[in-house]
């Protein structure tokens, strides 16, 4: 886990529902936020715009616990719903939820690719790498939380993948779609030949396939010269 910190002064919210929110954002560059989870009661909070604007500049805000400072109290948390406008830099809502020293969370964590242009199926093959995935979603205690996961893409071969079964997880963190069983083990990244090439692989076939059909029809026409012939 990251020593980095993350912290976001809140108020409590008591004016509630859409309008409130429009004016929330309109009138004071605030954003409306609810802290829920645990054993407590949800919390409507206000957040300003422009801290948690800042905050999700960096990546790690998303798999980290926040500190979220509401008036004198601090509640630990992490972020598991952000809505953003869907045509401007705005964000709309954010959802948090609080996060216990003994308790597991689940997190989507961020995948970091390593060695993409030094990986054999692309230096030595000219593929390409596609990426399936670019989070994995753990269970862990919040001491544990990674975070990112690396991929190393260094010896992985052309027409190879990575899944998920192929991840070094750190002690003590799970992959949740791996805990469903051998069926779950998705695809992270594969490295795919280029589209000329799968095209020229192709293109023997169908030429087979279209000398066949000619010959075919060779055969037709002599068979139907052959029944002329005899009337």
């Amino acid at each position: 886990m990251s020593t980095e910190e993350f912290a976001l002064n809140c108020t409590v919210r008591t004016d509630l529902g859409k309008g409130a929110s429009r004016r929330l954002r309109r009138l004071n560059d605030n954003i409306p936020a609810v802290l829920y989870g645990g054993d407590k009661e949800p919390v409507s909070l206000t957040i300003a715009h422009k801290d948690i604007a800042k905050a999700i500049e960096n990546e790690a805000f998303f798999a980290h616990i926040i500190t979220l400072n509401i008036g004198s109290k601090k509640e630990k948390a992490v972020i598991k719903a952000l809505q953003r406008h869907p045509a401007r830099p705005i964000i709309m809502h954010a959802d948090f939820l609080r996060v216990s020293d003994k308790q597991a969370i689940v997190v989507k964590v961020p995948i970091h690719f390593l060695n993409e242009e030094a990986c054999v199926g692309v230096k030595l093959g000219g593929g390409n790498i596609l990426k399936a995935l670019n989070e994995i979603e753990v269970s862990c205690l919040p001491k544990d939380l990674p975070e990112f996961l690396e991929v190393d893409m260094l010896e992985i071969e052309l027409g190879d993948s990575v899944h998920l079964s192929d991840i070094t997880l750190p002690t003590g963190v799970t992959s949740v779609a791996l805990s469903h069983g051998d069926s779950s083990d998705l695809s992270v990244a594969t490295v795919a030949a280029p589209k000329a090439i799968v095209e020229d692989e192709a293109l023997p076939g169908s030429l087979e396939a279209a000398a066949d059909s000619a010959a075919s029809a060779d055969d037709s026409a002599s068979s139907d010269d052959s029944s002329g012939d005899g009337e």
